[in-house]
């Protein structure tokens, strides 16, 4: 039994060891400090979060999906409430809005980032569509097959331009 409690610790230790203290984490928080790059110094969040060579198009170290298209799908969507935001997992997750020339319309995005690489299979969009039933109730519609394309198209080309002003070409 002692031997298991002291396996035990020892992995503990070991896990704790691994976490370095920097400011990446208050970087995310505060989105003016600049935190140090990652240098792959070996450290656990280091190599599950940090940048890798190959992957030259992130800029944010601590963000595993492509920066661009995660900036630009939140400036897409600025209009819409947000529900949820995860720039680990990239996901964004919006709640419902109904636009003030349709009251009786409201629409729900879900954005996917699947990659760190700016291209267009990077990226999933879901929007979703529901309409007033009488005084309370609504009822989803279906929505028009080119309105998920066109939210794409619109991230892919902010993300585009956001790319070309961080490369400072004009």
């Amino acid at each position: 039994m002692s031997r298991t409690l002291a396996g035990f610790c020892i992995v503990v230790l070991l896990a704790l060891g691994a976490c370095s203290s920097d400011n990446k984490q208050e970087a995310y928080r505060n989105p003016k400090v600049d935190p140090a790059p990652d240098t792959g110094n070996g450290s656990m969040f280091g190599s599950l979060f940090g940048s890798s060579a190959k992957s030259s198009e992130t800029t944010q170290p601590g963000i595993a999906v492509n920066s661009f298209l995660w900036r630009a799908s939140l400036d897409t969507l600025s209009f819409m409430p947000l529900a949820s935001a995860d720039p680990f997992g990239g996901v964004i997750i919006t709640d419902w809005y109904s636009p003030p020339e349709t009251p009786n319309e409201r629409f729900k995005v879900n954005i996917f980032i699947l990659d760190r690489v700016l291209r267009s299979d990077a990226l999933r969009a879901a929007v979703f569509h529901q309409r007033r039933q009488g005084n309370s109730d609504w009822a989803d519609v279906a929505t028009d097959s080119n309105t998920q394309t066109d939210l794409e198209n619109a991230i892919l080309t902010r993300a585009r331009q956001l790319r070309i002003s961080s490369a400072g070409v004009k």
